[in-house]
């Protein structure tokens, strides 16, 4: 049973004590190819670090996460663009809007928002979109941007069935993580109405894990409980979901 994470930030600082030993951990669970999201030029030494000591298992995104769109976005920006220009990465991510944290800089983070959806054209890759009550405000760029050359995933998605069903609509995957083994996650309760080719498993480790480790640091290899969520969701082997997810990671990503 083959298993694709397509979202952790393995790089994390949260990892520095057993990074290799977390790792080996969810290789032994039969996690075999993990998705690394960038987010901002400080962490792509680290990444790059990754990719070298696990070349047949990491597969590098490029992205300015929109929480970290401050001041000096237009240099964070112009390195992603030097980035994705040298070297080979797999997605522009992760990239959105997210207004929970702070609104500040609501009018900067579309401009990169939709500047990357545009460097994810011009590279044919795909986007990973990070949102955070910013439904509306993610929404309206995808409205302007849509096309056949627009696609991707919409991570962490947490949104309602309508939301889910326009997300797919603009060529978006969802990426389902530990959210649905939450109690008030909501999204268990209509998940089995979206058809399983449009999804895909994550984690967004070291964030967000599943039940039993909610409030814990998470791991990659805690892909195997939201497996075990979904399997009982859609009323499917684990090997079904594992094999289909991890079909519908090949076609967003071309690997």
């Amino acid at each position: 049973m083959i298993l694709t994470d397509t979202h952790t930030h393995l790089y994390s600082e949260a990892f520095d004590d057993d990074r290799d030993a977390m790792i080996q951990r969810a290789l032994a669970a039969g996690v075999q190819r993990f998705f690394i999201p960038a987010i901002d030029a400080s962490y792509t030494k680290a990444m790059l670090e990754l990719k070298k000591n696990y070349p047949d298992n990491m597969f590098l995104m490029m992205g300015l996460h929109p929480t970290h769109v401050k001041e000096n976005y237009k240099e964070e920006l112009a390195h992603v663009a030097s980035m994705l220009a040298s070297d080979d990465y797999y997605a522009v991510g992760e990239i959105g809007i997210d207004l929970y944290w702070d609104k500040t800089f609501l009018i900067q983070q579309q401009e990169a928002f939709r500047f990357q959806i545009q460097l994810a054209k011009k590279h044919n890759l795909p986007i990973v979109i990070h949102c955070r009550e910013a439904f509306d405000e993610v929404f309206e760029i995808l409205e302007m941007e849509k096309g056949e050359d627009l696609y991707g995933i919409f991570h962490c998605f947490t949104g309602t069935l309508e939301q889910a069903k326009r997300a797919i609509s603009y060529g978006m995957k969802l990426g389902i993580g530990g959210v649905v083994t939450f109690k008030n996650g909501k999204i268990d309760t209509f998940l089995n109405q979206i058809d399983l080719k449009h999804l895909v498993l994550e984690t967004d480790a070291p964030y967000l894990a599943p039940v039993p480790y909610r409030g814990k640091r998470n791991e990659s290899v805690y892909i195997v409980k939201v497996l075990e969520k979904l399997a009982d969701i859609y009323g499917v082997s684990q090997e079904e979901l594992a094999a289909v997810t991890t079909a519908n990671s090949k076609e967003v990503f071309g690997v």
